[in-house]
């Protein structure tokens, strides 16, 4: 059974880790103290190799430990790397940061921890990191490869047909390498053998009394719609007795954030129904101070393109070089967003009518190599400046379409929550322009409900390799 494998699998990789550690040490006393480097970096000592060897019996099951806190014993099937590695960082970061702190908390009791280089903890730290996360990328790697072929496969059940058990099979079909197979959906109200995505209705939730005894599942998920909620805690306790694992998707996600705040209130668990992490003030701070240094950055680097720019919207004609725009930004407030103009001149009324769309006849020759490029929206680095907008978040609507979609589109406004921005997440992965309405809200509440200086990073850097220019920019 793939239970049984993986207490294995984990085992194994705690032996692994270990070992990592111990080649990552061996290799920083080497640089340290059997390299050139050993007679000419100050600061060396002459502390014996077991001395330092030995403090590997501290060193090692402490790092172990902050590994399993960060959760990189569990089951990798459906973590991002991203989260596992941040993981491994964030462990690294505290262990070496406890080990140093001892070091001088014990110079009193234990003289030698006095001559303990720091430098070689410094060079453990960094190949630590290079090792361990290197060897884990590998058999992430692997892993996926044997699942592909029909390897290592966890089979499941699930109870109940609803919008999370589609939501559910949608995301296991599409990564396959996760190696999960649905079996069926067990559901009172669906008829026998009705069919979503090739995975069959087998019949109804009784069926659970007949499936369990067998022990041939690795894993049931509950999916419930709304109406069967009274069956519930039933389901948990066959579930509970047989011992197969059990996970809960609840039929209300899209109410939720998917990162959803919790909060214990003497044992009772509250969820906050929207936690937005930049309501946090300090995190504010951190991001308006990046959005002022990275504005000013920018102007400075794209003057010479923005000069270019201003020039040829002057010479194509069409109106005043900077078209100004009311857009809606954060907490609901109007403001002028600026770009280069890129339509002839038009009434109010004209330019409220739509936005773009392809081969649209107001979109100047000059204007649509602007779009195409993304040209067109580099003044909005004022708007940074002024506290309009951010460098990263959603982007902004004008008035009429804010109205039409609040009523339209379930928490779109939401998304007011922050600072709108000149790139954002449903942007880097293609909804611009004349796309899903619906695709770049849910896009964009993610980037909200999961904000970080990471993801932000990470945003920049896909605007620079795929978002400057896109085939859906008019």
């Amino acid at each position: 059974m793939i239970k049984d494998n993986q207490v294995l699998f984990n085992r194994l990789h705690i032996v692994l880790d270990g070992v990592a550690m111990v080649i990552s040490f061996t290799i920083a006393w080497l640089i340290m103290f059997a390299s050139p480097m050993a007679t000419t970096v100050p600061g060396v000592t002459a502390l014996s190799a077991q001395t330092y060897f030995s403090s590997l019996f501290i060193l090692v099951p402490l790092l172990l430990i902050l590994y399993a806190m960060n959760n990189l014993y569990s089951s990798k099937r459906v973590m991002r790397i991203r989260t596992e590695m941040i993981g491994i960082f964030y462990a690294n970061v505290i262990g070496v940061a406890l080990w140093i702190i001892g070091l001088f908390m014990m110079a009193n009791v234990l003289p030698w921890t006095v001559d303990y280089s720091r430098r070689l903890m410094l060079f453990f730290f960094v190949i630590n990191l290079i090792i361990t996360g290197l060897y884990r990328y590998i058999i992430r790697k692997i892993l996926y490869h044997i699942r592909r072929r029909g390897n290592n496969l966890k089979h499941i059940i699930l109870v109940g047909y609803s919008r999370a058990a589609e939501a559910y099979m949608d995301r296991l079909y599409a990564n396959a390498q996760w190696g999960y197979v649905v079996h069926g959906i067990l559901d009172d109200h669906v008829p026998r053998g009705t069919e979503y995505k090739g995975t069959k209705v087998l019949g109804g939730i009784d069926n659970l009394e007949i499936i369990l005894p067998e022990n041939k599942m690795d894993e049931i998920t509950i999916t419930l719609s709304l109406g069967d909620y009274d069956k519930l805690e039933r389901i948990v306790d066959m579930c509970e007795k047989s011992g197969v694992h059990t996970k809960f998707i609840p039929d209300y996600n899209s109410l939720f954030p998917s990162n959803p705040y919790t909060e214990d209130l003497m044992g009772l668990p509250l969820i906050n129904i929207r936690y937005v992490p930049l309501s946090n003030t300090l995190y504010a701070f951190i991001k308006r101070c990046m959005d002022i240094a990275g504005a000013c950055f920018c102007l400075v680097l794209f003057s010479p393109v923005m000069l270019a720019a201003a020039i040829g919207t002057a010479i194509s004609g069409g109106g005043p070089v900077i078209f100004k725009q009311e857009r809606i930004g954060m907490h609901g407030r109007p403001f002028q967003m600026y770009k280069f103009r890129t339509m002839i001149e038009q009434a109010p009324e004209d330019e409220e009518r739509a936005w773009t769309t392809k081969e649209d006849a107001r979109v100047t020759r000059f204007g649509r190599i602007l779009r195409k490029t993304s040209i067109d929206e580099m003044p909005q680095f004022v708007n940074v400046l002024m506290g309009n907008m951010s460098l990263v978040g959603p982007r902004p609507e004008r008035p009429q379409f804010v109205e039409k979609f609040k009523e339209e589109i379930p928490r779109y406004m939401v998304k007011h929550q922050v600072r709108p921005g000149i790139t954002g997440w449903a942007q880097v992965n293609g909804y611009r322009g004349d796309t899903s309405i619906r695709k770049r809200i849910e896009y964009d509440l993610y980037y909200i409900e999961n904000w970080s200086i990471g993801f932000d990073f990470k945003i920049l850097l896909m605007t620079i390799f795929r978002g400057f220019i896109n085939k859906n920019a008019y």
